[in-house]
Protein backbone atom coordinates (compact mmCIF):
# COMPACT_ATOMS: atom_id res chain seq x y z
CA UNK A 1 0.00 0.00 0.00
CA UNK A 2 1.31 3.44 -0.93
CA UNK A 3 1.83 5.95 1.85
CA UNK A 4 -0.37 9.04 1.47
CA UNK A 5 1.50 12.33 1.02
CA UNK A 6 0.37 15.88 1.51
CA UNK A 7 1.04 18.68 -0.95
CA UNK A 8 4.65 19.83 -0.98
CA UNK A 9 5.81 16.85 1.05
CA UNK A 10 8.91 15.20 -0.41
CA UNK A 11 8.70 11.49 -1.28
CA UNK A 12 9.78 9.22 1.54
CA UNK A 13 9.18 11.91 4.15
CA UNK A 14 6.59 9.92 6.05
CA UNK A 15 8.59 6.71 5.77
CA UNK A 16 11.72 8.37 7.09
CA UNK A 17 9.76 10.12 9.83
CA UNK A 18 8.14 6.85 10.81
CA UNK A 19 11.52 5.15 11.09
CA UNK A 20 12.92 7.98 13.17
CA UNK A 21 9.88 7.85 15.42
CA UNK A 22 10.27 4.08 15.80
CA UNK A 23 13.96 4.48 16.68
CA UNK A 24 13.17 7.23 19.17
CA UNK A 25 10.45 5.12 20.74
CA UNK A 26 12.79 2.11 21.00
CA UNK A 27 15.51 4.27 22.57
CA UNK A 28 13.04 5.70 25.09
CA UNK A 29 11.76 2.26 26.06
CA UNK A 30 15.19 0.60 26.21
CA UNK A 31 16.01 1.53 29.84
CA UNK A 32 12.62 0.20 30.99
CA UNK A 33 12.77 -3.26 29.43
CA UNK A 34 13.43 -6.37 31.44
CA UNK A 35 16.39 -7.23 29.23
CA UNK A 36 18.03 -3.87 30.00
CA UNK A 37 17.54 -4.36 33.73
CA UNK A 38 19.09 -7.82 33.61
CA UNK A 39 22.04 -6.55 31.56
CA UNK A 40 22.63 -3.67 33.97
CA UNK A 41 22.52 -6.06 36.91
CA UNK A 42 24.96 -8.35 35.12
CA UNK A 43 27.32 -5.43 34.48
CA UNK A 44 27.04 -4.25 38.09
CA UNK A 45 27.99 -7.68 39.46
CA UNK A 46 30.63 -8.39 36.82
CA UNK A 47 32.61 -5.20 37.44
CA UNK A 48 34.09 -6.34 40.80
CA UNK A 49 34.40 -9.91 39.55
CA UNK A 50 36.24 -8.75 36.45
CA UNK A 51 38.67 -6.72 38.54
CA UNK A 52 39.60 -9.75 40.65
CA UNK A 53 42.44 -10.51 38.23
CA UNK A 54 44.16 -7.33 39.42
CA UNK A 55 44.59 -9.01 42.78
CA UNK A 56 47.10 -11.47 41.28
CA UNK A 57 50.19 -9.20 41.72
CA UNK A 58 49.23 -8.47 45.31
CA UNK A 59 48.70 -12.18 45.90
CA UNK A 60 52.13 -12.90 44.45
CA UNK A 61 53.70 -10.28 46.71
CA UNK A 62 51.93 -11.70 49.76
CA UNK A 63 52.97 -15.27 48.91
CA UNK A 64 56.55 -14.12 48.30
CA UNK A 65 56.59 -12.34 51.65
CA UNK A 66 55.22 -15.39 53.40
CA UNK A 67 57.78 -17.61 51.72
CA UNK A 68 60.51 -15.14 52.67
CA UNK A 69 59.50 -15.30 56.32
CA UNK A 70 59.43 -19.09 56.29
CA UNK A 71 62.72 -19.32 54.45
CA UNK A 72 64.32 -16.70 56.67
CA UNK A 73 63.30 -18.56 59.81
CA UNK A 74 64.62 -21.83 58.43
CA UNK A 75 67.86 -20.21 57.32
CA UNK A 76 68.35 -18.54 60.71
CA UNK A 77 67.99 -21.78 62.61
CA UNK A 78 69.98 -23.96 60.26
CA UNK A 79 72.91 -21.63 59.63
CA UNK A 80 75.53 -20.86 62.23
CA UNK A 81 77.76 -17.87 62.16
CA UNK A 82 76.31 -15.87 59.28
CA UNK A 83 72.54 -16.38 59.08
CA UNK A 84 71.90 -12.79 58.08
CA UNK A 85 74.26 -13.08 55.10
CA UNK A 86 72.58 -16.18 53.73
CA UNK A 87 69.10 -14.76 54.20
CA UNK A 88 70.06 -11.46 52.61
CA UNK A 89 71.48 -13.20 49.49
CA UNK A 90 69.04 -16.02 48.82
CA UNK A 91 65.77 -15.11 50.53
CA UNK A 92 64.31 -12.43 48.19
CA UNK A 93 64.76 -14.47 45.01
CA UNK A 94 63.77 -17.70 46.68
CA UNK A 95 60.67 -16.18 48.25
CA UNK A 96 59.64 -14.73 44.90
CA UNK A 97 60.09 -18.08 43.16
CA UNK A 98 58.16 -19.94 45.82
CA UNK A 99 55.38 -17.36 45.69
CA UNK A 100 55.24 -17.59 41.89
CA UNK A 101 55.06 -21.39 42.11
CA UNK A 102 52.21 -21.25 44.61
CA UNK A 103 50.38 -18.73 42.44
CA UNK A 104 50.92 -20.94 39.40
CA UNK A 105 49.33 -23.88 41.20
CA UNK A 106 46.42 -21.91 42.63
CA UNK A 107 45.56 -19.89 39.50
CA UNK A 108 43.66 -22.57 37.53
CA UNK A 109 41.75 -23.65 40.64
CA UNK A 110 40.69 -20.11 41.50
CA UNK A 111 39.92 -19.36 37.84
CA UNK A 112 37.70 -22.44 37.63
CA UNK A 113 35.70 -21.30 40.64
CA UNK A 114 35.40 -17.77 39.29
CA UNK A 115 34.44 -19.11 35.86
CA UNK A 116 31.60 -21.08 37.43
CA UNK A 117 30.31 -17.84 38.95
CA UNK A 118 30.49 -16.11 35.56
CA UNK A 119 28.61 -18.97 33.85
CA UNK A 120 25.91 -18.94 36.53
CA UNK A 121 25.39 -15.19 36.18
CA UNK A 122 25.30 -15.42 32.39
CA UNK A 123 22.70 -18.19 32.54
CA UNK A 124 20.48 -16.45 35.10
CA UNK A 125 20.63 -12.89 33.76
CA UNK A 126 21.49 -13.19 30.06
CA UNK A 127 20.06 -16.59 29.17
CA UNK A 128 23.52 -17.70 27.96
CA UNK A 129 23.87 -21.30 29.08
CA UNK A 130 27.35 -22.72 28.69
CA UNK A 131 28.12 -26.31 29.60
CA UNK A 132 30.38 -26.91 32.59
CA UNK A 133 33.84 -28.26 31.67
CA UNK A 134 34.88 -31.69 32.84
CA UNK A 135 36.28 -31.81 36.38
CA UNK A 136 39.96 -32.41 37.12
CA UNK A 137 40.72 -36.07 37.81
CA UNK A 138 44.12 -36.25 39.56
CA UNK A 139 45.82 -39.37 40.82
CA UNK A 140 46.19 -40.17 44.49
CA UNK A 141 49.63 -38.80 45.36
CA UNK A 142 50.71 -35.17 45.70
CA UNK A 143 52.68 -35.22 42.46
CA UNK A 144 49.61 -36.37 40.56
CA UNK A 145 47.54 -33.59 42.09
CA UNK A 146 50.11 -30.94 41.14
CA UNK A 147 50.45 -32.29 37.59
CA UNK A 148 46.68 -32.37 37.12
CA UNK A 149 46.29 -28.79 38.35
CA UNK A 150 49.10 -27.52 36.11
CA UNK A 151 47.65 -29.33 33.05
CA UNK A 152 44.10 -28.13 33.71
CA UNK A 153 43.14 -26.72 30.29
CA UNK A 154 39.71 -25.37 31.30
CA UNK A 155 41.26 -23.73 34.35
CA UNK A 156 43.87 -21.92 32.27
CA UNK A 157 41.22 -20.90 29.73
CA UNK A 158 39.23 -19.43 32.63
CA UNK A 159 42.34 -17.55 33.72
CA UNK A 160 42.75 -16.25 30.16
CA UNK A 161 39.12 -15.15 30.25
CA UNK A 162 39.82 -13.07 33.35
CA UNK A 163 42.71 -11.34 31.57
CA UNK A 164 40.97 -10.79 28.23
CA UNK A 165 37.85 -9.60 30.03
CA UNK A 166 39.52 -6.48 31.44
CA UNK A 167 38.56 -4.21 28.48
CA UNK A 168 35.03 -5.62 28.64
CA UNK A 169 34.96 -4.88 32.36
CA UNK A 170 35.85 -1.28 31.58
CA UNK A 171 32.89 -1.08 29.17
CA UNK A 172 30.59 -2.67 31.75
CA UNK A 173 31.72 -0.20 34.41
CA UNK A 174 31.17 2.62 31.90
CA UNK A 175 27.58 1.45 31.35
CA UNK A 176 26.97 1.42 35.10
CA UNK A 177 28.52 4.89 35.38
CA UNK A 178 26.29 6.24 32.61
CA UNK A 179 23.16 4.95 34.29
CA UNK A 180 24.08 6.04 37.83
CA UNK A 181 25.42 9.48 36.88
CA UNK A 182 22.53 10.05 34.47
CA UNK A 183 19.94 9.30 37.14
CA UNK A 184 21.72 11.64 39.56
CA UNK A 185 21.88 14.44 36.96
CA UNK A 186 18.18 14.10 36.23
CA UNK A 187 17.35 14.91 39.87
CA UNK A 188 18.88 18.41 39.87
CA UNK A 189 15.68 20.36 39.04
CA UNK A 190 13.74 18.54 41.77
CA UNK A 191 15.96 19.29 44.76
CA UNK A 192 17.47 22.58 43.66
CA UNK A 193 14.86 24.89 45.19
CA UNK A 194 14.80 22.92 48.43
CA UNK A 195 18.54 23.03 49.11
CA UNK A 196 19.54 26.25 47.32
CA UNK A 197 16.92 28.58 48.86
CA UNK A 198 19.51 30.96 50.30
CA UNK A 199 19.15 34.68 50.96
CA UNK A 200 19.79 37.02 48.03
CA UNK A 201 23.01 38.36 49.56
CA UNK A 202 24.48 34.85 50.06
CA UNK A 203 26.66 33.48 47.29
CA UNK A 204 26.95 29.69 47.06
CA UNK A 205 29.45 27.71 45.09
CA UNK A 206 28.22 26.28 41.74
CA UNK A 207 27.24 22.62 41.76
CA UNK A 208 29.21 20.26 39.48
CA UNK A 209 27.43 18.07 36.93
CA UNK A 210 29.31 14.94 35.83
CA UNK A 211 29.04 13.80 32.19
CA UNK A 212 31.08 11.36 30.04
CA UNK A 213 32.76 14.33 28.34
CA UNK A 214 33.78 16.07 31.54
CA UNK A 215 31.96 18.11 34.15
CA UNK A 216 30.36 21.53 34.13
CA UNK A 217 28.96 23.69 36.90
CA UNK A 218 25.56 25.23 37.35
CA UNK A 219 24.66 28.12 39.66
CA UNK A 220 21.04 28.89 38.72
CA UNK A 221 17.79 26.99 38.56
CA UNK A 222 17.47 27.25 34.76
CA UNK A 223 20.88 25.62 34.52
CA UNK A 224 19.50 22.48 36.20
CA UNK A 225 17.59 21.70 33.03
CA UNK A 226 20.92 21.33 31.24
CA UNK A 227 21.83 18.75 33.88
CA UNK A 228 18.45 17.09 33.31
CA UNK A 229 19.04 16.93 29.55
CA UNK A 230 22.55 15.54 30.01
CA UNK A 231 21.27 12.94 32.49
CA UNK A 232 18.45 11.88 30.17
CA UNK A 233 20.92 11.41 27.30
CA UNK A 234 23.17 9.32 29.53
CA UNK A 235 20.28 7.15 30.72
CA UNK A 236 19.15 6.57 27.13
CA UNK A 237 22.68 5.69 25.99
CA UNK A 238 23.47 3.39 28.93
CA UNK A 239 21.37 0.35 27.79
CA UNK A 240 23.13 0.25 24.42
CA UNK A 241 26.56 0.40 26.03
CA UNK A 242 25.51 -2.36 28.43
CA UNK A 243 24.19 -4.45 25.54
CA UNK A 244 27.45 -4.10 23.61
CA UNK A 245 29.49 -5.00 26.71
CA UNK A 246 27.34 -8.01 27.62
CA UNK A 247 27.41 -9.24 24.00
CA UNK A 248 31.20 -9.21 24.06
CA UNK A 249 31.18 -10.90 27.46
CA UNK A 250 28.83 -13.61 26.22
CA UNK A 251 31.15 -14.27 23.29
CA UNK A 252 34.11 -14.64 25.65
CA UNK A 253 32.14 -16.90 27.99
CA UNK A 254 31.15 -19.20 25.14
CA UNK A 255 34.71 -19.42 23.88
CA UNK A 256 36.72 -19.64 27.11
CA UNK A 257 34.51 -20.87 29.95
CA UNK A 258 32.98 -23.89 28.22
CA UNK A 259 34.32 -27.43 28.03
CA UNK A 260 36.51 -26.66 25.00
CA UNK A 261 35.94 -27.40 21.34
CA UNK A 262 36.97 -31.03 21.47
CA UNK A 263 35.00 -31.81 24.64
CA UNK A 264 32.01 -29.86 23.33
CA UNK A 265 32.18 -31.77 20.06
CA UNK A 266 32.31 -35.07 21.89
CA UNK A 267 29.29 -34.03 23.99
CA UNK A 268 27.36 -32.99 20.87
CA UNK A 269 28.16 -36.29 19.18
CA UNK A 270 27.00 -38.18 22.26
CA UNK A 271 23.74 -36.23 22.27
CA UNK A 272 23.14 -36.72 18.56
CA UNK A 273 23.90 -40.41 18.86
CA UNK A 274 21.39 -40.72 21.69
CA UNK A 275 18.83 -38.81 19.63
CA UNK A 276 19.45 -41.05 16.62
CA UNK A 277 18.97 -44.17 18.73
CA UNK A 278 15.79 -42.77 20.29
CA UNK A 279 14.42 -41.70 16.90
CA UNK A 280 15.11 -45.08 15.33
CA UNK A 281 13.46 -46.84 18.28
CA UNK A 282 10.44 -44.54 18.07
CA UNK A 283 10.21 -45.12 14.32
CA UNK A 284 10.29 -48.89 14.75
CA UNK A 285 7.56 -48.68 17.40
CA UNK A 286 5.45 -46.49 15.12
CA UNK A 287 5.86 -48.95 12.25
CA UNK A 288 4.89 -51.82 14.55
CA UNK A 289 1.78 -49.96 15.75
CA UNK A 290 0.76 -49.08 12.21
CA UNK A 291 1.15 -52.66 11.06
CA UNK A 292 -0.65 -54.05 14.09
CA UNK A 293 -3.54 -51.60 14.13
CA UNK A 294 -3.85 -51.14 10.36
CA UNK A 295 -2.70 -53.63 7.79
CA UNK A 296 -2.53 -56.61 10.17
CA UNK A 297 -6.09 -56.06 11.40
CA UNK A 298 -7.38 -55.66 7.85
CA UNK A 299 -5.61 -58.82 6.71
CA UNK A 300 -7.08 -60.73 9.67
CA UNK A 301 -10.56 -59.49 8.71
CA UNK A 302 -9.84 -60.48 5.11
CA UNK A 303 -8.96 -64.04 6.19
CA UNK A 304 -12.14 -64.28 8.29
CA UNK A 305 -14.32 -63.05 5.42
CA UNK A 306 -12.75 -65.49 3.00
CA UNK A 307 -13.24 -68.35 5.49
CA UNK A 308 -16.91 -67.49 5.98
CA UNK A 309 -17.38 -67.16 2.21
CA UNK A 310 -15.88 -70.60 1.76
CA UNK A 311 -18.43 -71.99 4.23
CA UNK A 312 -21.27 -70.27 2.35
CA UNK A 313 -20.23 -71.95 -0.90
CA UNK A 314 -21.26 -75.32 0.61
CA UNK A 315 -18.46 -77.64 -0.47
CA UNK A 316 -19.57 -80.19 2.15
CA UNK A 317 -22.92 -80.93 0.50
CA UNK A 318 -24.96 -78.28 2.35
CA UNK A 319 -27.07 -75.75 0.40
CA UNK A 320 -25.03 -72.82 -0.94
CA UNK A 321 -25.71 -69.19 -0.12
CA UNK A 322 -24.36 -67.40 -3.17
CA UNK A 323 -25.57 -63.91 -2.13
CA UNK A 324 -24.01 -64.08 1.32
CA UNK A 325 -20.80 -65.49 -0.12
CA UNK A 326 -20.66 -62.65 -2.67
CA UNK A 327 -21.04 -60.06 0.09
CA UNK A 328 -18.24 -61.64 2.08
CA UNK A 329 -15.97 -61.77 -0.97
CA UNK A 330 -16.73 -58.10 -1.70
CA UNK A 331 -15.86 -57.16 1.87
CA UNK A 332 -12.65 -59.17 1.62
CA UNK A 333 -11.82 -57.39 -1.64
CA UNK A 334 -12.35 -53.98 -0.08
CA UNK A 335 -10.26 -54.99 2.92
CA UNK A 336 -7.44 -56.18 0.66
CA UNK A 337 -7.39 -52.85 -1.21
CA UNK A 338 -7.44 -50.88 2.04
CA UNK A 339 -4.58 -52.98 3.38
CA UNK A 340 -2.60 -52.33 0.21
CA UNK A 341 -3.17 -48.58 0.57
CA UNK A 342 -2.04 -48.62 4.20
CA UNK A 343 1.05 -50.67 3.37
CA UNK A 344 1.87 -48.28 0.52
CA UNK A 345 1.49 -45.28 2.84
CA UNK A 346 3.61 -46.99 5.47
CA UNK A 347 6.37 -47.70 2.96
CA UNK A 348 6.17 -44.13 1.69
CA UNK A 349 6.57 -42.88 5.27
CA UNK A 350 9.78 -44.88 5.64
CA UNK A 351 11.26 -43.91 2.27
CA UNK A 352 9.20 -41.98 -0.29
CA UNK A 353 9.55 -43.53 -3.77
CA UNK A 354 9.67 -40.05 -5.33
CA UNK A 355 13.15 -39.62 -3.81
CA UNK A 356 14.49 -42.25 -6.20
CA UNK A 357 14.68 -39.59 -8.94
CA UNK A 358 16.23 -36.94 -6.69
CA UNK A 359 15.32 -34.45 -4.02
CA UNK A 360 14.38 -31.69 -6.48
CA UNK A 361 11.77 -33.87 -8.21
CA UNK A 362 10.45 -35.05 -4.83
CA UNK A 363 9.98 -31.47 -3.65
CA UNK A 364 8.29 -30.57 -6.94
CA UNK A 365 5.80 -33.41 -6.39
CA UNK A 366 5.29 -32.23 -2.82
CA UNK A 367 4.67 -28.64 -3.93
CA UNK A 368 2.27 -29.72 -6.66
CA UNK A 369 0.10 -31.59 -4.16
CA UNK A 370 -0.16 -28.68 -1.70
CA UNK A 371 -3.47 -26.79 -1.46
CA UNK A 372 -1.54 -23.50 -1.11
CA UNK A 373 0.38 -21.68 -3.83
CA UNK A 374 3.96 -22.92 -3.59
CA UNK A 375 6.94 -21.54 -5.50
CA UNK A 376 9.90 -23.93 -5.63
CA UNK A 377 13.46 -22.93 -6.46
CA UNK A 378 16.23 -25.54 -6.57
CA UNK A 379 19.92 -25.07 -7.28
CA UNK A 380 21.74 -28.30 -6.46
CA UNK A 381 25.06 -29.06 -8.09
CA UNK A 382 25.77 -32.24 -6.12
CA UNK A 383 23.26 -34.84 -5.01
CA UNK A 384 23.19 -35.47 -1.25
CA UNK A 385 23.32 -38.91 0.29
CA UNK A 386 20.01 -40.81 0.61
CA UNK A 387 19.82 -40.20 4.37
CA UNK A 388 20.19 -36.42 3.89
CA UNK A 389 17.63 -36.43 1.06
CA UNK A 390 15.14 -38.26 3.27
CA UNK A 391 15.59 -35.81 6.17
CA UNK A 392 15.32 -32.79 3.87
CA UNK A 393 12.18 -34.18 2.22
CA UNK A 394 10.40 -34.85 5.51
CA UNK A 395 11.45 -31.42 6.84
CA UNK A 396 9.99 -29.76 3.75
CA UNK A 397 6.80 -31.81 4.05
CA UNK A 398 6.36 -30.96 7.74
CA UNK A 399 7.11 -27.26 7.26
CA UNK A 400 4.75 -27.08 4.28
CA UNK A 401 1.99 -28.77 6.27
CA UNK A 402 2.56 -26.37 9.20
CA UNK A 403 2.39 -23.36 6.88
CA UNK A 404 -0.90 -24.54 5.38
CA UNK A 405 -2.47 -25.60 8.69
CA UNK A 406 -1.31 -23.01 11.22
CA UNK A 407 -0.17 -19.82 9.47
CA UNK A 408 -3.04 -19.33 6.97
CA UNK A 409 -0.44 -18.48 4.33
CA UNK A 410 -1.42 -17.49 0.82
CA UNK A 411 2.02 -17.98 -0.68
CA UNK A 412 4.83 -20.32 0.29
CA UNK A 413 8.38 -20.26 -1.05
CA UNK A 414 10.67 -23.29 -0.92
CA UNK A 415 14.33 -22.70 -1.79
CA UNK A 416 16.82 -25.52 -1.99
CA UNK A 417 20.51 -24.91 -2.69
CA UNK A 418 23.90 -26.30 -1.78
CA UNK A 419 26.73 -24.14 -0.49
CA UNK A 420 29.97 -26.05 -0.51
CA UNK A 421 29.50 -29.09 1.72
CA UNK A 422 26.15 -27.88 3.10
CA UNK A 423 22.58 -28.18 1.88
CA UNK A 424 20.24 -25.30 2.74
CA UNK A 425 16.45 -25.71 2.69
CA UNK A 426 14.46 -22.51 3.26
CA UNK A 427 10.68 -22.46 3.65
CA UNK A 428 9.07 -19.01 3.90
CA UNK A 429 5.41 -18.00 3.98
CA UNK A 430 3.37 -14.81 4.28
CA UNK A 431 1.16 -16.09 7.10
CA UNK A 432 0.43 -14.81 10.58
CA UNK A 433 3.79 -15.85 12.07
CA UNK A 434 4.35 -16.66 15.70
CA UNK A 435 5.89 -20.11 15.13
CA UNK A 436 7.79 -21.17 18.25
CA UNK A 437 9.65 -24.49 18.62
CA UNK A 438 8.97 -24.41 22.37
CA UNK A 439 5.18 -24.51 22.00
CA UNK A 440 4.59 -27.90 20.47
CA UNK A 441 4.36 -26.89 16.81
CA UNK A 442 6.38 -29.88 15.61
CA UNK A 443 9.45 -27.73 15.08
CA UNK A 444 11.24 -29.14 18.11
CA UNK A 445 10.95 -32.65 16.66
CA UNK A 446 12.34 -31.42 13.35
CA UNK A 447 15.23 -29.74 15.14
CA UNK A 448 16.06 -32.99 16.93
CA UNK A 449 15.86 -34.95 13.69
CA UNK A 450 18.12 -32.46 11.94
CA UNK A 451 20.64 -32.49 14.80
CA UNK A 452 21.21 -36.25 14.42
CA UNK A 453 23.29 -35.50 11.30
CA UNK A 454 24.91 -32.31 12.68
CA UNK A 455 22.33 -30.12 11.00
CA UNK A 456 20.89 -26.84 12.24
CA UNK A 457 17.48 -25.23 12.04
CA UNK A 458 16.82 -21.51 12.48
CA UNK A 459 13.35 -20.02 12.94
CA UNK A 460 12.42 -16.39 12.27
CA UNK A 461 8.69 -15.94 12.84
CA UNK A 462 7.69 -12.66 14.50
CA UNK A 463 4.01 -12.20 15.42
CA UNK A 464 2.19 -11.03 12.33
CA UNK A 465 4.64 -12.75 10.02
CA UNK A 466 6.31 -13.49 7.79
CA UNK A 467 7.82 -16.83 8.78
CA UNK A 468 11.16 -18.04 7.49
CA UNK A 469 12.63 -21.37 8.58
CA UNK A 470 16.02 -22.52 7.31
CA UNK A 471 17.31 -26.05 7.67
CA UNK A 472 21.04 -26.55 7.06
CA UNK A 473 22.29 -30.10 6.51
CA UNK A 474 25.61 -31.62 5.46
CA UNK A 475 25.63 -33.14 2.00
CA UNK A 476 27.16 -36.30 3.39
CA UNK A 477 25.67 -37.98 6.45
Amino acid sequence: MTEPMTAGQPPGHRVGGGRLAALASAAARAPLTGRARREFLFCLIEVPLGLCVLAAPFTLAALAGLATLVQGGAGGTATTGRPGHLVGVFTPLGGLLVGALLLLILTPRAARWLGAVHRHLAARLLGERVARPAPVRPSGDLRGWLAAWLRDGPGWRAAAYSLVKLPVTVCESYAVFLLAAGLVDMTYPFWWRSFRNHAPNVVLQPVPVVTPFGSFRIATFPGTFAALAAGAAMVLAAPWVARAATSADRWLIRGLLGPGRLAQRVRELEQTRALAVDNSTALLRQVERNLHDGAQARLATLAMNLGMAKEKLGDDGRPTDIAAARELVDAAHRGAKDALVELRDLARGIHPPVLDTGLADALATLAAGSPAHVELTTAITERPTPAIETIAYFCAAELLANAVKHSAANKINIDLADHGALLALRVADDGRGGADPAHGSGLSGLAQRVSTVDGRMSVASPPGGPTEITVTLPLRA
